[in-house]
This record gives C-alpha cells, sequence and structure tokens, in this order.
C-alpha cells in the first residue's frame, strides 16, 4: 500500500475517541502503523502484508470512513503480569533487544522492534476495552500483530508473544469490576494460552471452535476446566474440512445457551480467520460470508447479555485477500445497527 495511505491511515488514528463523545459509528478500529515493524522472518505467513490488506480493503470500499479510529498505547506490566510471569516479559524484551530471531520455538520469529510492539497490540485492545466501556462506541476491532491466543504464562508459541485477549479478560475485571467475562475463539488453531490461563477460573468462560486434531494438539472436547473452573472451558473440535455450517452450528447449538446461561459482563472474541476456504495453513472450508454470521451470534450473545459490549480481536489469517474479506464481512456485522 502507498506510504502516503499509512501516513493518512495514522492521522486519522490520532483522533482518539473521547470518552462519552458520539463517533462517526458505533464500532471502534485499533490499528497503527507501527503493527507492521514485527518481522517474524523471510517468507514467514504471520507478516506485516496481513495488516496492509486489511487497512487497503476498509479503504477501498469506504468501510474505514464509518469506524471510530482507537489509537493504541503500550500496555503496562501492571496488566501483562495478570497472564505472564515478570520473568517472562523480561525474556522478551531482552530477546528482541539481543536481535534474536525466534523466541522458544523457530515458528515464532522475532526482531529488535517485536517487543515493542507486542507491548501496543495488548496495549491497543485495552484501549478497545476503554472506549467500549466509556460507552464512546458500541463494540470494537482490533487489528493487531502479533497474534497471542497461543502464548503461555511463561513461553511464546504459535507466532504469539503475549496473549492479548487473555490481558483484555483480566483488564476488564480488574480495571472495571466486571466479574464474568466471554471469550469466543473461532481462530482454526485452539487457543491453548487462553484455554491455560483461566482453566481453573469460573469468572471466564472460554468457548473454542477450531479443526482437531490440529496444532498445536489441545483442545479435546473432554477438556472442560479444572476445580472451580470444571465446566467453564468449552471446547468444540471439528474435523478437517468443516465449513460454515459446522461452525455456525457450533456456536448456535452449544455456545448460545451456554453464554446465556453464563450471563458474561464482556465478550471477547478471538477473531481469527484462518478456517477460511482459502487458507494455506489449515484444511477447513468458511466463507467470509460463515464469519458475518459468527460475528452477529457474538454480537447477539453481547446484546442479549452485556449491554452489547464486544471487543474482537486479530490472531490468524494468512490468505491476505480471504483474510481482508473476512475481516470486511466482520466488520459490516459489528457496524450493523439492526
Amino acid at each position: 500500500m502507498a506510504a502516503v495511505s499509512l501516513a493518512l491511515l495514522a492521522a486519522i488514528a490520532g483522533q482518539v475517541a473521547v470518552a462519552g463523545q458520539a463517533g462517526p459509528s458505533g464500532t471502534g478500529f485499533v490499528y497503527d502503523p507501527s503493527y507492521l515493524n514485527h518481522d517474524a522472518g523471510p517468507g514467514h505467513p504471520e507478516s506485516p502484508e496481513r495488516l496492509r490488506a486489511i487497512v487497503a480493503r476498509l479503504e477501498q470500499t469506504g468501510l474505514m470512513q464509518g469506524l471510530t479510529p482507537i489509537r493504541p498505547a503500550p500496555a503496562p506490566l501492571k496488566w501483562l503480569t495478570t497472564v505472564h510471569s515478570r520473568a517472562y516479559v523480561a525474556e522478551v524484551e531482552r530477546a528482541c533487544r539481543e536481535g534474536r530471531t525466534w523466541l522458544h520455538s523457530t515458528d515464532t520469529g522475532i526482531c529488535p522492534q517485536s517487543y515493542t510492539v507486542a507491548l501496543l497490540a495488548a496495549g491497543g485492545v485495552l484501549k478497545a476495552v476503554d472506549a467500549v466501556m466509556a460507552g464512546s462506541v458500541r463494540n470494537a476491532f482490533c487489528a493487531v500483530r502479533p497474534p497471542g491466543h497461543h502464548a503461555l504464562r511463561d513461553r511464546a508459541m504459535g507466532f504469539c508473544l503475549f496473549n492479548n485477549v487473555a490481558i483484555a479478560a483480566r483488564y476488564v475485571q480488574g480495571k472495571y469490576h466486571v466479574r464474568k467475562v466471554l471469550i469466543v475463539d473461532w481462530d482454526v488453531h485452539h487457543g491453548n494460552g487462553t484455554q491455560a490461563a483461566f482453566y481453573d477460573d469460573p469468572t471466564v468462560l472460554y468457548f473454542s471452535v477450531h479443526e482437531y486434531p490440529f496444532y498445536p494438539g489441545s483442545g479435546a472436547q473432554t477438556e472442560t476446566g479444572a476445580g472451580p473452573g470444571e465446566g467453564y472451558t468449552v471446547n468444540v473440535p471439528l474435523p478437517s474440512g468443516s465449513g460454515d455450517e459446522e461452525y455456525v452450528g457450533a456456536l448456535e447449538e452449544i455456545l448460545k445457551p451456554r453464554a446465556l446461561s453464563f450471563g458474561p459482563g464482556f465478550v471477547l472474541v478471538s477473531a481469527g480467520f484462518d478456517a477460511h476456504e482459502g487458507d494455506p495453513l489449515a484444511s477447513m472450508k468458511v466463507t467470509a460470508r460463515g464469519y458475518e454470521r459468527l460475528t452477529r451470534i457474538a454480537r447477539g450473545i453481547a446484546e442479549q447479555c452485556c449491554a452489547g459490549r464486544l471487543v474482537s480481536v486479530l490472531e490468524g489469517g494468512y490468505n491476505t485477500d480471504a483474510l481482508a474479506e473476512s475481516v470486511e464481512a466482520h466488520l459490516r456485522a459489528l457496524l450493523d445497527a439492526g
């Protein structure tokens, strides 16, 4: 995308929505050109081109003009360490400063800027939560990278450094005293890091629908939580080749009744778009229309339970055309007032 386009977007992003002030729409959009500075290595599928494709699509369709820009800020250590250990956060910083090219596994590439970008990714989601809780937007989508749902307390994996959604869940609870949070994860890969963060916690309902068996090997239907968290982890493993109907069925028939019974005060979505039929890293058959339907179900739950308070966060999606099309469909469903 042309440099002038990125510069224009950066200027727009500076117009932060003021708490309580009506924006041009009810859907917030977190993005910053700094997210392009994370370089996972030559040929790595988690590349800056993913966000460039999303932004270009939103500009070309005119959808960008209907979104309320939310400017990110680095996540404070206070909130990072609700999910990750201080030692791990320091390790990520040190590894990037020393110029290492990967952390813990060769699939999680890093560069000198990765620590700063990862802080901004997690912090961008927190700013989206702030905007939703302030009532300046109804809901929000965070076009951030690196993704987060595989990141464990003390370990990077699966392209992920900090668990953006898990940190946001603790932020909602800690800053806004929202007791119960729902996390809906439809990335094609199971969010093992998010599951681990809340496995024994009855205040966070974690729902994942994913290809199985597949990376990272977790997410069996029998994984339902432990101790007081028993029953608050819900996994729906689907076979390769599953498409729109199987995914929509999982959310309508399994997630929806469980979520309405749970009664969350906030909804977070790990919005991976790599179950798309065109994605090179998986074998599922979801379409952009399917993602629109999934979004409407998640949004409906938020509207029934918590005045529509929902923040979705980009996870996977590695065919840039399919990703951009799917994000557009996702945002149209979030924007639709009907």
